[in-house]
């Protein structure tokens, strides 16, 4: 038998979807499967133990972070969100956000989102954001966003945080240039690695064994800057929907020692994210 997650454990990247009939959807995005209210989400991290979380503003909604705002409403002091912006937004806004329990602002380099948005002005909005104690999270194909977007955006003024161990190719192994570029990024202290998504940067499939040891190596060679999530309810997914307790059972795999997963689940989140009282 495994032992717990320890207290205060961090689920650090999922989603809330409506409910549709009080959060419109954007026409603009893909339609989500089906409705994935806060009540779900509680349920499951409740489940899980995952007594800390942060939820991330989905393209389903757009810009209109109001979903995820009401759920961060709900729980307060254990709940936080990553926003999506249009870079032209108000310094008002981002302060309102903030006490709102925001924490970052996310943008996609995914062709199937839309183009992604220009480095410079994106750029710009960090420097709005930077005092306030926010982060970048960048999501989007492996050439992109290891090659050309994150390494422009580490010139700025706050961390950035990669998505999904940068959904890389797993099939590939640890030698390939991905990887490579992955290390050289993280050698930057302001650059962090959601070690999520070992579903999604599989190619073998559940339980993922192809997938477990890139995650596994990020959590060792940098273990001051990794957060997981289990990136519910798993929008846009290609391969098999997981089931979220073999998935939250594979963190013992991804850090097998009890200090990294007391890094991993809860210091380094609190430090990320800020979890303590609201302003």
């Amino acid at each position: 038998m495994r032992p717990s997650l320890p207290p205060l454990s961090c689920n650090a990247h999922c989603h809330v979807f409506g409910p549709g009939v009080r959060f419109a959807y954007d026409p603009a995005s893909p339609p989500p499967r089906a409705d994935a209210p806060k009540e779900a989400l509680f349920a499951l991290n409740d489940r899980l133990g995952l007594e800390r979380c942060v939820i991330v503003q989905s393209k389903v909604h757009g810009t209109d972070n109001s979903a995820t705002e009401e759920a961060i409403a709900a729980r307060p002091q254990s709940y936080r969100g990553v926003a999506l912006v249009d870079v032209s937004v108000a310094d008002a806004e981002l302060r309102r956000l903030d006490r709102a329990g925001f924490r970052g602002v996310r943008f996609n380099y995914m062709s199937h989102l839309g183009a992604g948005e220009d480095i410079g002005a994106v750029l710009a909005l960090a420097g709005r954001i930077a005092d306030l104690g926010w982060h970048l999270q960048i999501h989007g194909s492996p050439d992109e966003v290891l090659g050309h977007v994150v390494p422009a955006l580490l010139a700025g003024p706050v961390p950035v945080v990669i998505d999904h161990i940068g959904r890389i190719d797993a099939s590939l192994g640890l030698d390939q240039p991905h990887v490579t570029a992955i290390r050289r990024l993280m050698d930057n202290e302001a650059c962090w690695m959601k070690v999520s998504g070992i579903d999604r940067i599989t190619k073998s499939g559940p339980p993922y064994a192809d997938a477990i040891p890139y995650a596994r190596a990020l959590v060792a060679e940098y273990p001051d800057r990794v957060v997981w999530g289990n990136d519910w309810p798993h929008p846009n997914h290609q391969g098999p929907i997981p089931d979220e307790a073999a998935l939250a059972a594979h963190i013992f795999d991804i850090a097998p020692g009890e200090a990294a997963r007391q890094r991993l689940m809860v210091a380094n989140p609190a430090r990320l994210y800020g979890f303590g009282a609201i302003a």
